[in-house]
């Protein structure tokens, strides 16, 4: 999380509560892995909890570069992946479960770009002021690229899909996006990924709603 080690922790452990939750609503094997985007988010935060202490004693370089990368290849190699995979398992309707596939595939891309990033250049994390900032030593316009796809294959599954109430984690994500954007650019992957982590709480209601229409 942006703003402490302790906000990390807390907001992790409640994160992974609701994912336990999630687990609860849910009625098909197809919804399970959506069902686990909770825990995803929990666990990033947990990282992050990590790095915050690391990059506060400087004492621990080797733990301080392993939780670095659980962070961004769980936001930048596994979330553009996760997102259309755990939506197009839960589409019923042909049309758009073939329009997943193919954000599917483009997620896929855009995910080995990333992976292949995080492995070829240098990325430094800092604390600066209440926000840790993750330096990229990647050229500005791949990064400018990748990301615009990276946003492609993260928000519009949401509004593609069929389900109920799935639109609404859509417009959740697009808005906090703009917000980071506006307000904390410098601070983006981590700030955004706060945002997406608390808003992933919706995750519940949406099975909920799914679970109960299934009933009735």
């Amino acid at each position: 999380m942006c703003f402490s080690a302790g906000a990390s922790f807390a907001g992790g452990a409640i994160i992974s509560a609701i994912g336990v939750a999630a687990q609860t609503k849910v009625s098909k094997p197809s919804q399970r892995l959506f069902a686990i985007i909770p825990f995803f988010f929990g666990f990033q935060q947990f990282a992050e909890g990590v790095l915050w202490v690391t990059l506060g004693s400087a004492k621990y370089p080797v733990l301080q570069d392993i939780v670095t990368y659980i962070f961004l290849v769980t936001a930048m190699v596994i979330w553009p992946v996760m997102v259309p995979l755990s939506v197009r398992l839960m589409e019923e309707v042909k049309l758009r479960k073939q329009i997943l596939t193919g954000l599917l595939i483009t997620g896929c891309l855009i995910s080995a770009v990333y992976a292949f990033c995080l492995i070829y250049y240098d990325i430094f994390p800092c604390i600066n002021g209440f926000h840790i900032e993750y330096v990229y030593n990647v050229p500005q316009m791949l990064i400018s690229i990748a990301f615009v796809f990276y946003l492609i294959t993260t928000i519009m599954p949401f509004f593609i899909s069929s389900v109920r109430r799935m639109w609404v984690f859509g417009v959740l994500i697009a808005v906090s996006c703009i917000v980071t954007g506006i307000f904390f650019s410098q601070y983006m992957t981590s700030v955004w990924c706060f945002f997406a982590a608390i808003i992933s709480i919706i995750v519940y209601w949406i099975l909920r709603g799914v679970k109960s229409k299934a009933a009735g």
